[in-house]
């Protein structure tokens, strides 16, 4: 293509030098001819003063002309005029032809190179009187190819780009198309491709677009017996058979499909040419796999077995039920392995007991069966929930049972042992269409849980050896599932009942609080989740709620022993935040026990707590959360706040002294102590669950029990993933009437002043029946504090349910109850107080303490006069 361009540019350059001489030639001799025919040339020459006349015509001529030069000369070819006044004078060289009346142009190389044109100038007589030569220098010719060399260069460096840019694209599209390969090699390859499609032990054919077969190899022949003249016939005019016709017709991609001809079986794949290259068509390749199907039949029986046993063990035991795991069971075989399958278990599985070694009697548990035969079946078979009996020893049954391993029965019609037990019930099996049984007992280390039975029916190939090892081994992996689910269900059965044990089964009975409650456990297992109602002197109440870490019995019986510990504490009547610090040490004792027993027991840090102390009179309640939520607190119009109290760390975790924080509720307030297991939840973050917690109890009206429905109904999914305790309380304040109070001065006179005050009260009260005791029992514990104590002293009278007398000074110092010797003047008081009221005790207080006691109305206490007189004789 270079060449081809630089010749192509030569030949335009010498082209046009050459038009540019002829163009030189033609405009010099018509400048020549255009002077010299001219009317006043002739003249001119002819006159004595030529040379002066003809000068200035010769300057305009070539002016106007675009010539070089323009000279005119007389008969003897001396120059008259000339465009160059230097050569005016000589002699013009080589002009003898124009003298001698001939017209002639030629090319001259004086001084330099030019294209000349010689014209002689006639007379009137037509005699030569003289000559006009006119020409262009060669040099002008070269200036003006000059100014055209850029074009043609740039057209020729044009052409060569486009010859090159469309060289290199068809060279790409041939490597391309050839992959890169020469001559030689497309020639090799042709060669080896044309042996190897008609060497392949394969048939290929080649189907064009119109369904005319293109190609065919040797094999192709052989296998589809094609005629000689195949090529270029329709597919349909071969003779190959109306289901791969059509398959070849339709052009649809096909995998392995197998398709009958004549007396073989081909597996054919026909894959489209279109997305390849080349014409629209089809390729099909073809296996003879008749010797081949009887093994492939017995490999897809073998893979589906895999198969089968694989999804056994993702499928079976999904959930820890007894029942669930039965049926899946079932639905996992049916119908990859049998057509209908049932499964009885002992009745002690079902409970989650230790299986016995009475096997006779099972319960059927799941009953499975395909489409067609579960309608037949389900009359024939015994339904769900009988009581299956073994009693006959010759049913396969029973046989399984006996040996420990699978009976196969291949044909049930031919059959008779099977039949004794229930001659009814066989024939409906049988007229159900069932002809095949495999009975496998269900055995886990060891023990019977069980029995699965598999049934086939007529369109499916009856059971072989192979089909009991796999019935085996699906029944043995069931086994195992369902007796975990049976050890889950007995444990989470413990747990459950050492949970109820462990939890308050009835509240008691108190004036302060109506309340109600609720407990939930986790769907997945027991937890920690707690609650309490404890009553204290002085008509006061604790509400507790607590969480343990994790589920379980471990989880249940840390939850006992926490619960166990407050109803300790609150005894003692510790203020809630010692209560707290108590618990807080315990736990801590507990993760170190737990520690040095060689990681045996779990950990209890993380316990949270919350514990409350209503008091009625006067409304307040005083808290303390060890890691615990808030609860809680609507006022009677309804509105629900969720107070900002003090928090601590969990119980265990960080050995600091807890705080305390107290609301003023007014009558008919309720608090909402929970557990996080009601407001948490993986649907939605705490926010949200307070939120509808909030909602839930924001009625002014409900009662705590209402209050109770509301917030299971609103907060709780069937199948909660955490425990939950609710305790719900709504406040009540004592009637001021029933309360009394004097400030006492600190000195025993003041002792019969108040005795005579609360004798006239209690008779206002009605309680004439009980002044002597009360009398005696203020006396002494007043007498008490005005002896040990510390101002300030002062006694309180509460009534409700029951008489408390309270007598409060400023001493921490604890009176304690002993046996008083004979010679002792002293010592005394508090057992008197002990034998009049039903209760006493001491708690302490900011300012110092309180000692209480007391009584039951409507039934006077009767001490023992001999130990009575015994006790205070001195």
């Amino acid at each position: 293509m270079l060449v081809l361009v630089a010749a192509a540019a030569g030949a335009l350059v010498l082209q046009e030098r050459y038009e540019g001489e002829d163009s030189a030639r033609q405009r010099s001799l018509a400048a020549a001819e255009a002077y010299a025919h001219a009317p006043g040339t002739a003249v001119a020459l002819t006159s004595p003063d030529a040379a002066r006349l003809l000068q200035s015509s010769v300057t305009a001529a070539r002016l106007g002309s675009g010539v070089d030069f323009v000279s005119v000369l007389d008969a003897r070819g001396v120059r008259l005029a000339d465009t160059q006044p230097n050569l005016i004078g000589t002699k013009a060289e080589n002009v003898g032809r124009a003298v001698a009346g001939e017209t002639f142009t030629d090319t001259t190389r004086a001084s330099e190179d030019a294209v000349r044109a010689a014209v002689p100038v006639l007379d009137a007589s037509r005699r030569v009187v003289g000559v006009v030569t006119t020409g262009i220098r060669i040099k002008s010719l070269g200036q003006a190819l000059d100014q055209q060399m850029p074009m043609v260069l740039g057209s020729a460096a044009l052409a060569l780009a486009l010859a090159t840019a469309g060289t290199a694209l068809v060279s790409r599209r041939l490597r391309r198309q050839t992959h890169g390969l020469g001559p030689a090699e497309m020639t090799r390859m042709y060669e080896h491709h044309d042996a190897v499609l008609h060497a392949v032990r394969e048939g290929v054919l080649i189907v064009g677009g119109d369904g005319r077969l293109l190609l065919a190899n040797d094999e192709a022949h052989r296998l589809l017996h094609l005629p000689p003249d195949a090529d270029r016939r329709h597919v349909t005019d071969l003779g190959l058979g109306a289901e791969l016709t059509r398959l070849l017709e339709s052009g649809e991609a096909a995998s392995d499909a197998v398709c009958p001809a004549g007396d073989r079986l081909l597996a054919v794949n026909t894959r489209r040419t279109a997305p390849y290259g080349g014409a629209p068509g089809l390729v099909a390749s073809f296996r003879d796999t008749t010797e081949l199907r009887a093994l492939s039949g017995r490999a897809e029986t073998a893979r589906g077995r895999l198969t089968l046993l694989y999804e056994a063990g993702v499928r079976i035991g999904t959930t820890l039920d007894v029942r669930r795991t039965a049926q899946e069971l079932a639905e996992v075989a049916v119908p990859r392995l049998a057509d209908v399958v049932s499964v009885e278990l002992l009745e002690a599985v079902l409970h989650g007991e230790e299986p016995t070694g009475a096997v006779r009697r099972m319960r059927r548990t799941a009953l499975e069966g395909s489409g067609l035969y579960a309608p037949g079946m389900a009359g024939a078979l015994q339904p769900v929930g009988d009581v299956i009996e073994f009693v006959v020893a010759d049913t396969p049954m029973a046989a399984a049972l006996r040996r420990g391993t699978a009976v196969l029965v291949p044909d049930l019609r031919a059959a008779q042992d099977w039949r004794a037990q229930d001659p009814e019930g066989a024939r409906r099996v049988l007229a159900a269409g069932v002809h095949s049984l495999i009975a496998v007992p269900l055995r886990a280390r060891g023990v019977v849980l069980g029995m699965v039975d598999f049934w086939r029916g007529e369109g499916t190939r009856r059971f072989e050896e192979e089909d009991v090892a796999v019935a085996e081994e699906l029944v043995a992996r069931a086994a195992v599932a369902i007796d975990n689910a049976r050890r889950f269900s007995r444990e989470h059965a413990m747990a459950a009942t050492l949970q109820r044990s462990l939890l308050p089964r009835d509240l008691p009975e108190q004036d302060a609080l109506e309340v109600a409650w609720r407990y939930r456990p986790a769907h997945s297992g027991v937890g920690g989740d707690w609650f309490d109602v404890i009553p204290l002197p002085g008509f006061r109440v604790a509400l507790v709620v607590g969480d343990v870490v994790g589920h379980g019995l471990h989880a249940a019986v840390t939850m006992g022993r926490l619960r166990t510990a407050v109803l300790n504490f609150s005894s003692l009547e510790l203020p809630a935040e010692e209560l707290l610090g108590h618990l807080d040490e315990m736990v801590a004792r507990l993760d170190a026990q737990a520690a040095g027993a060689d990681g045996e027991g779990a950990q209890v840090t993380g316990a949270t707590c919350l514990y409350a102390v209503y008091d009625p009179v006067g409304g307040r309640c005083t808290f303390a959360r060890a890691g615990h939520i808030a609860p809680a607190v609507v006022d009677p119009v309804g509105r629900v706040t969720f107070p900002d109290l003090p928090l601590s760390p969990p119980l265990g975790a960080a050995g600091h002294p807890f705080e305390t924080g107290e609301l003023n509720l007014p009558e008919g307030s309720r608090l909402v102590l929970f557990t996080d297991g009601l407001v948490e939840d993986r649907r939605r973050d705490i926010d949200e669950g307070l939120r509808l917690l909030g909602s839930a109890v924001a009625h002014p009206d409900q009662t705590p029990e209402e209050t109770c429905r509301a917030v299971m109904r609103t907060m709780l999914p069937e199948r909660p993933s955490d425990d939950v305790a609710l305790l719900v309380a709504r406040t009540r304040l004592l009637d001021p009437s029933r309360v009394a109070v004097w400030d006492v001065p600190f000195e025993v006179t003041a002792v019969s002043r108040v005795r005579g005050e609360v004798s006239r009260r209690l008779q206002e009260w009605g309680l004439t029946e009980s002044s002597f005791a009360t009398e005696l029992i203020l006396s002494e514990l007043l007498t008490n504090a005005l002896r040990y104590g510390a101002p300030p002293v002062r006694v309180r009278l509460l009534l409700g349910r029951t008489l408390v007398s309270e007598v409060s000074d400023g001493s921490d110092t604890s009176p304690r109850l002993r046996r008083a010797a004979a010679t002792d003047e002293g010592g005394r008081g508090l057992f008197l107080v002990s034998q009049f009221a039903d209760q006493w005790g001491t708690r302490y207080v900011a300012d110092g303490k309180v000692i209480w006691a007391e009584q039951t109305l409507d039934r006077a206490p009767e001490p023992d006069p001999a130990v009575l007189l015994d006790q205070t004789a001195w």
